[in-house]
């Protein structure tokens, strides 16, 4: 009946926090940031810690906040705790700021009576997440911004420049080589067929999300990209990371087993990994370990199932787990690192040899007729 009631007092107060929400966020409020949301994390917890009231730290952080969604979200928030709303229920009334994850880590807190405990932790698995989501996506800049050059590069090249070849070409009037035929041929057809260089990858995004939007397709996208040489290994270790770190966290947080699990399912950005997630789940309700599930899923190797059984069978499961993601972290950026190095000499060469074959196969009808003209 508390729970029932708690809920309640959460309903009541989400509705005018809503209402103030979207008077202060304008037509246009600027979009959550999640550097900007784990710094507030952080910020709270160290508020806390020092022994400031909840309300009271909150008015803080939102004066020094810029506007936006997330300033107007921990306003709603403290008109909802003065109102007599604890501070998990105030949270859960602005799900577009803090999920599932967070706010049942704030009431874990509430609950335990650690609540600048449990924000120091959130901080941390925060910041942990963004560092190896940072580290992914800048090992990933620099090869993607040498393709797109590259690319524009020998767009150029075929559309503007080798049709001036081409005239002179037909002026001439000889046999060309086979290479300069093929690379006319592709030039005709860009310069015929634009629209669908263009539309290409665009309709292949479309396709993806389609795809994507259906339970199977999403399955087997998710296998393929799992199974991707390199690429394939760092997906699959960076979401058993992500999966474990969170897992620990909420458990290590007081957060009952099923909750955290019930949590995560939605969170792992893999359907893989969820659908290993939802047998773990079943198979715990129904009395069983953790391990065995995640064992038979296949997504996890022996040495993360036995540091698991280990965990389950000290009680040290959140600990262990952490330790997971530590490693797993470690290794992602080895992982990382190691295909920089792989791809740049692969992108070097191949860059040189799409240069080298347009110069051959402008040059060599030249050098064809020089020679016709030096024999005679």
């Amino acid at each position: 009946m508390a729970k029932k009631s708690g809920g309640g007092g959460g309903a009541n107060v989400a509705e005018p926090a809503v209402q103030t929400k979207k008077k202060k966020g304008g037509i246009l409020p600027r979009g959550l940031s999640q550097k900007e949301l784990t710094a507030f994390t952080r910020q709270f917890a160290t508020l806390m810690d020092a022994g400031l009231p909840v309300v009271r730290s909150l008015d803080i952080l939102e004066r020094q906040m810029k506007p936006g969604l997330l300033r107007d979200a921990i306003s709603s928030v403290k008109e909802d705790v003065e109102g007599g709303a604890s501070l998990s229920e105030a949270m859960d009334a602005q799900p577009r700021v803090f999920n599932d994850l967070y706010v049942n880590m704030i009431r874990a807190g509430e609950a335990g009576g650690v609540l600048d405990t449990i924000l120091s932790r959130l901080a941390e698995f925060r910041e942990k997440s963004q560092r190896l989501q940072r580290r992914i996506i800048g090992a990933l800049v620099y090869p993607t911004v040498v393709v797109g050059i590259a690319c524009c590069i020998l767009v150029f090249i075929i559309w503007f420049i080798i049709p001036k070849f081409k005239e002179m070409f037909d002026g001439m009037g000889s046999k060309l080589p086979g290479v300069t035929m093929m690379l006319l041929s592709v030039s005709d057809f860009v310069g015929s067929y634009w629209f669908l260089v263009i539309g290409f990858p665009i309709l292949m995004a479309i396709l993806y999300k389609v795809v994507y939007m259906n339970p199977k397709g999403a399955l087997i996208m998710d296998t393929i990209k799992m199974h991707i040489p390199v690429f394939g290994i760092i997906i699959s270790k960076s979401s058993i990371s992500r999966f474990t770190r969170t897992l620990g966290t909420l458990i290590e947080s007081g957060v009952p087993i099923l909750d955290a699990l019930d949590i995560i399912k939605n969170a792992t950005g893999n359907v893989v990994l969820t659908g290993a997630i939802i047998k773990t789940y079943n198979s715990i309700k129904e009395g069983d370990t953790i391990a065995e599930p995640l064992k038979d899923s296949g997504v996890f190797d022996e040495l993360v199932i036995n540091m698991i059984q280990v965990g389950e069978e000290t009680g040290e499961l959140d600990k262990m787990l952490i330790k997971i993601a530590d490693n797993y972290d470690e290794e992602v950026d080895a992982l990382v690192e190691g295909m920089m190095s792989m791809l740049e000499p692969f992108l070097i060469v191949g860059m040189g040899g799409a240069v080298g074959f347009i110069v051959i196969a402008l040059f060599l009808p030249l050098v064809s007729i020089m020679d016709k003209l030096g024999g005679g």
